[in-house]
């Protein structure tokens, strides 16, 4: 069975991205989003971040921070990141803009608020497919030292949905069961419709 994956996080810049660029690699049908209201990077202090309108490309982004401070955001691991995410998509996605032609199979996110946004923009999303689609949530601190661990994490998930005998559906609760059990990471998970 061929699933379509979706990874999201807040800005779809490092978690979802970390795990669109492994999951592609490994030949999974995959995109990313973010389900914030901009795309925010941090800045030169925690007050001060970079803010980008959804839909930026990546090549721009970094043209905008080398013209900033080039040195700060290569040692902190900004430009190396988007070099990255230009690599696999021209820019950030916002989850609520661009995941209607959807009917993706698993969606997975990073963090319990974005796990929450993802179900009520499904939720109040008019069903017309009635398909089901299995919403998860897997922690990952936002980091880069996390996002790669989170994207191996989101990879094994993925691909024990992929292997299923049956329908996912059949035997979701004994994958995440198992899942749980290997990795020692809580997941959360519910089902919802196209």
């Amino acid at each position: 069975m061929k699933l379509r994956h979706a990874m999201v996080c807040a800005s779809n810049q490092n978690r979802s991205m970390e795990a669109h660029a492994l999951l592609q690699r490994e030949g999974l049908d995959v995109s990313s989003y973010g389900t914030g209201n901009q795309v925010k990077l941090p800045g030169p202090t925690i007050r001060d971040p970079n803010i980008y309108q959804f839909g930026t490309p990546y090549t721009a982004i970094i043209e905008d921070l080398k013209n900033k401070d080039p040195d700060l955001y290569k040692r902190n691991g900004l430009l190396p990141m988007l070099k990255r995410n230009a690599s696999v998509k021209d820019a950030p996605q916002r989850w609520q803009d661009n995941a209607g032609d959807g009917a993706f199979d698993v969606v997975l996110t990073f963090e319990e608020r974005v796990f929450d946004l993802v179900n009520e923009d499904l939720q109040n999303r008019e069903q017309t497919l009635f398909k089901t689609v299995l919403v998860v949530n897997l922690d990952v601190k936002d980091n880069h030292e996390e996002a790669a661990v989170g994207a191996k994490l989101a990879l094994d998930l993925c691909k024990k949905l992929e292997e299923s005998e049956k329908n996912w559906e059949d035997e979701i609760d004994d994958i995440v069961r198992r899942f749980e059990k290997q990795h020692k990471r809580r997941l959360i998970y519910t089902i919802c419709f196209y």
